[in-house]
């Protein structure tokens, strides 16, 4: 049993720490890429002549690659050690943000973000296994605090730094920052890190599952971003939904009757709990990630703002999220994990619904300000005791499957939800513009109705995101009510010496 921590040796402390900070700065510099070309997308847009329903695969081809091989990357983390895998991920990821930051067109510039996308989807379930299989007792909740104050406000700050890189250098600056946090993370996963070591050698990874699973979810965005330009019964849609269906139908058969250590062992799920805090960040996920996306493009094509000026306009949620991680964090251990569960799920609700009131003629502070920070606030409550939730009573041999689920609840719900939502709003300002072309520009709306037909469609937008969040609250009933639930003390592991 893990000591006390006041009876612990302080060089045993000092060198936990420091693994924590690896693990929250990788962290970061994951989610940080999710959001921190928002405030860049239309510099990218002009930059290498993306269509404007093109722009989007910038956010989403990173986002689904993440999400397709977080499982793999999960169980990658328990086969070959966590030290392994963090520092492939690390590696890829900051080469793919290099190669992107040069990109010359359009196409150049999506294939670094799958990259990216594939390296951050092997680097970030190992920094929730790092946490959970390092940390114990009374430190497990302030270590997971930490790493959900990072990990969310790695959206909103990544915002903020967007718009600064992009105004005072150029877009191609939210890639290339990457690169020396990446080579950081190296070095201190190579000095601090200690290896765990492989519960069985036989084991192979399901490397077809991993590729039937994110076909299939990138056929599935395929044909619902497609529903821009072909209708939802149309020939083209409904080959690319069967495609969709097939390919992830193929996955499931494999896990079920072929793969000899299934990616996804559908057991797994077997849990209430589990599932029940899966499903709560899939919904939290397909809600918030569209949040950045919409406020973006409405700041600077509706409000007019510069990328420097919507950057700083993020600012405030991103310390909403931090007050809301740590406060989480310090009332876990007191009120247990499913009163700050409801309670984010339900504060998500009423935020999503009060910035669905948006006009074209909205002020920042009488109508951006409140509701957002609200939002922000609610995602900090939320991703430490989703977090323990998900991970509890899970062996350090599984801790990276737990992990690579989670993560990819959030992401497969992000990718999923920022299509249908883009869809949603695409449609509803070109139906208020009378079926004119009507998809958002790289630049800051003209006329009047343009302005007032994009404020509808992100309306639209964020209020199927609030109805998105009451179903997330029903489905917090699955996770157990007691105060202790999710606190448990995770099984150690064997680690091997950093150098070793």
């Amino acid at each position: 049993m893990t000591a006390p921590l006041e009876q612990q040796d302080p060089g045993v402390i000092r060198r936990e720490n420091l693994i924590l900070a690896l693990a929250c700065v990788a962290q970061f510099m994951v989610i940080l890429d999710v959001s921190v070309v928002n405030v860049a997308l239309p510099s990218i847009g002009r930059s290498l002549h993306y269509s404007a329903t093109g722009l989007q695969w910038v956010v989403n081809a990173y986002v689904l690659a993440f999400a397709g091989f977080l499982l793999l990357g999960g169980r990658a983390a328990d086969f070959f050690g966590r030290r392994r895998v963090f520092l492939f991920g690390a590696a890829l990821f900051s080469i793919a943000s290099l190669i992107g930051g040069l990109a010359s067109t359009s196409g150049m510039l999506t294939g670094a973000r799958v990259a990216q996308g594939l390296g951050g989807a092997f680097l970030s379930p190992a920094t929730l296994t790092i946490i959970v299989t390092t940390f114990h007792g009374a430190r497990l909740p302030r270590a997971l605090g930490a790493w959900g104050a990072v990990g969310g406000a790695g959206g909103a700050i990544g915002s903020l730094l967007g718009g600064i890189l992009t105004a005072e250098l150029s877009w191609r600056w939210v890639l290339f920052i990457n690169v020396p946090i990446g080579i950081a993370v190296v070095i201190g996963a190579v000095l601090w890190l200690p290896e765990l070591s492989r519960r069985d050698p036989t084991q192979k990874l399901d490397i077809a599952g991993a590729v039937l699973v994110t076909a299939g979810l990138t056929a599935l965005v395929y044909a619902i971003v497609g529903t821009n330009t072909h209708a939802w019964g149309s020939t083209v849609t409904m080959t690319w939904l069967a495609v969709a269906v097939l390919l992830l139908a193929a996955f499931a058969v494999v896990e079920q009757k072929i793969a000899t250590t299934p990616l996804l062992p559908f057991s797994f799920f077997s849990h209430r709990t589990t599932a029940g805090a899966n499903t709560v960040m899939l919904l939290v996920g397909a809600a918030f990630f569209s949040m950045w996306y919409f406020l973006t493009l409405y700041m600077q094509e509706v409000l007019g703002y510069s990328a420097l000026t919507t950057g700083f306009a993020f600012a405030p949620q991103a310390v909403a999220i931090i007050i809301g991680a740590q406060l989480a964090s310090r009332l876990m251990g007191r009120i247990g994990i499913w009163p700050l569960i409801m309670t984010g799920t339900t504060l998500a609700a009423i935020g999503f619904f009060w910035i669905s009131h948006l006009s074209a003629t909205s002020a920042y502070f009488g109508g951006v300000f409140g509701p957002a920070v609200t939002i922000a606030f609610a995602l900090g409550l939320l991703f430490s005791p989703l977090a323990a939730a998900a991970t509890s009573g899970v062996g350090p041999s599984q801790a990276g499957l737990a992990s690579g689920v989670l993560n990819t609840s959030r992401q497969i719900g992000g990718s999923l939800g920022l299509a249908v939502l883009a869809t949603i709003a695409f449609n509803a300002t070109k139906s208020m513009l009378g079926g004119a072309a009507a998809a958002p520009g790289f630049g800051h709306a003209t006329s009047s109705a343009a302005k007032e037909a994009l404020t509808h469609g992100y309306d639209q937008a964020f209020l199927v995101a609030s109805a998105i969040c009451v179903v997330a609250m029903a489905a917090t009933f699955l996770i157990p009510r007691h105060p202790g639930f999710g606190l448990a003390q995770v099984p150690q592991a064997t680690a091997e010496p950093a150098a070793g």
